[in-house]
Formats: C-alpha cells, sequence, structure tokens
C-alpha cells in the first residue's frame, strides 16, 4: 500500500465518527420530513392520516403563494449578498492593511456580527418605526416604512446588510491572508497598477475563498427567517419559503404540507451549492488543482 493510499485511509478513519454523526443528526430529519411530506397529516386532525404521494408537492408548486414567497427570497437573498460582498471586500482590504488601532478596529467591524439576529431585526425596526424611530426624523420624510412592500423590503435587507457584512469581511480578510507578498511585489516591480494587482493577481487567488464566503452567506439568506418574522410576520407580501414553511408547520400544525416546503427549501440549497460549485469552476477532489 502507498504512502498516499495510507494517508486517505487514515484520514477517513479519523473523520467516521464526524461523518456518522452527522448523519444521524442530519440525515434522519431529512428523511422523516421527506416521509412526511407524502401523507396527509394534520395535527388538528390525526384520525384522517393518509398516504396521498407526491400530491403535497403538486398543491404547493401550483400555488401562487410558494412562488411569491421564492421570488421574495431571491430578492433578499441576490441584493443582500451583492452588496454585502462589495462592502465585505472593502472592510477586509481596510482590515488587512496596517495601521494604527489595527485591533480595535477589527473588533469594531465585528460588533454587528456579534449581535443576536432578533435582537439586530428589532432595532433596525424601531429605528424605522414611524412614530418612535429616529430615521425619518433624520432625513425629514414621513414615511411608513413597514406598510409598503418594497420600502419594507429595503428595511429587511437593510438590516441583513449591517448584521452579516462582518462575517463576508471575516472570511475574505482570511483569503486576503493567503495571498503572497512577493507576488504583488514582484507585478508592481514590473509596473503593474493597484487595480491591475487587484483584479488579476488577488482576486484570481481569492477564488476558493470567494466560493466559500459567498456559498455560506448564500444559503444562509436563502434561509432568513428571524429577520422577515420580526419586522413583518410576511405582511405587505414580504413572506420567505421560510416563513411559508413556519406558517404550515407551527401556525397551521401542518405536518405534511409543512414537510412539502421543508424538503424543497433543502432541494432549493442543494441546487444552490452546486451552481457555485460549478460556476466557480472549483473541484471538490483534493488530488487535483482548482
Amino acid at each position: 500500500m502507498t504512502s498516499g493510499a495510507a494517508e486517505r485511509r487514515l484520514g477517513w478513519a479519523l473523520c467516521a465518527p464526524a461523518v456518522l454523526a452527522m448523519l444521524v443528526v442530519t440525515a434522519y430529519p431529512i428523511l422523516y420530513a421527506f416521509w412526511l411530506s407524502l401523507h396527509h397529516y394534520d395535527l388538528r386532525f390525526p384520525d384522517e392520516q393518509a398516504f396521498v404521494g407526491l400530491r403535497n408537492y403538486a398543491s404547493v408548486l401550483s400555488s401562487a403563494v410558494w412562488w411569491q414567497a421564492l421570488l421574495n427570497t431571491l430578492i433578499i437573498t441576490i441584493t443582500s449578498v451583492a452588496v454585502e460582498l462589495v462592502l465585505g471586500l472593502a472592510l477586509a482590504l481596510l482590515m488587512h492593511r496596517t495601521f494604527f488601532a489595527r485591533q480595535f478596529v477589527r473588533a469594531s467591524i465585528l460588533i454587528p456580527y456579534g449581535t443576536i439576529t432578533v435582537v439586530a431585526a428589532l432595532a433596525w425596526k424601531f429605528a424605522f418605526d414611524p412614530t418612535v424611530g429616529f430615521v425619518n426624523v433624520l432625513f425629514g420624510v414621513d414615511q411608513a416604512w413597514f406598510s409598503e412592500r418594497w420600502s419594507a423590503f429595503f428595511v429587511i435587507i437593510l438590516t441583513e446588510i449591517w448584521k452579516t457584512t462582518p462575517f463576508m469581511a471575516l472570511l475574505l480578510l482570511a483569503g486576503l491572508t493567503l495571498v503572497p507578498q512577493e507576488l504583488l511585489k514582484a507585478a508592481r516591480v514590473d509596473g503593474a497598477s493597484s487595480l491591475q494587482r487587484f483584479f488579476r493577481i488577488t482576486l484570481p487567488l481569492m477564488r476558493p475563498v470567494l466560493l466559500v464566503a459567498l456559498l455560506f452567506r448564500t444559503l444562509d439568506a436563502f434561509r432568513i427567517f428571524d429577520t422577515v418574522f420580526v419586522q413583518t410576520r410576511g405582511a405587505q407580501e414580504t413572506e420567505s419559503v421560510s416563513i411559508i414553511g413556519y406558517n404550515a408547520l407551527i401556525v397551521r400544525l401542518n405536518l405534511g404540507l409543512g414537510s412539502t416546503v421543508s424538503v424543497l427549501i433543502f432541494v432549493c440549497v442543494i441546487v444552490i451549492g452546486a451552481l457555485f460549485i460549478k460556476g466557480f469552476g472549483i473541484t471538490l477532489d483534493p488530488r487535483r488543482s482548482t
């Protein structure tokens, strides 16, 4: 047996306990949710439980409520992640530079990410409240932000950006530290401008880190629940797919339809992950280069 094969075998042996634990924690709930999604199962009428096959999926996928919620979720996800990428990269570059009070600046930037999501959502909700908030007074406007769909979206997306941009910046900062300074110095000697060094050296070398940052943040944004629930509870057509699942499972106690929505969200997450990995052209095989 070659040393490489022995190392891979040892690696799998070391990972086996964690893999088994993850299978127990994640695989069983997923499979059970899929099984429930194939049944008519309403806790209000437990005696009416019956196997219905894919009827729940047909019901959800033919509903305008689901597609509206999916559109809302995509709007929030794409807008917030795009802005967070730009701001996070700018903050990462700022934190990466050597200047006075560097540690203090890093700690200050990370404060929003350390705030509990519900607390952050409540803070922004009160800030934009037309009666007790300071935003209308500060900008001299008279706007009921949560009474209209797009203005409510604006507050929700702004809250997400404020809360999770530090997470994006932290991951990108780790990527910046992996860029060889010798390569940047050589490019500077060859006459490359700052923009040329950034777009032709720094960003290509950060591609794996960009994939991780965008993938993690996109999946997290797609499952948005707390901010929407606290600020609008889905009113003004701002429901996300997670709100739809919550209403079916918790409010209406319909385990069949609720599990169907959960499975569909899981499928969407898998598709998003596959698209990101394929789009970035990065292989998961450690024996091949990226």
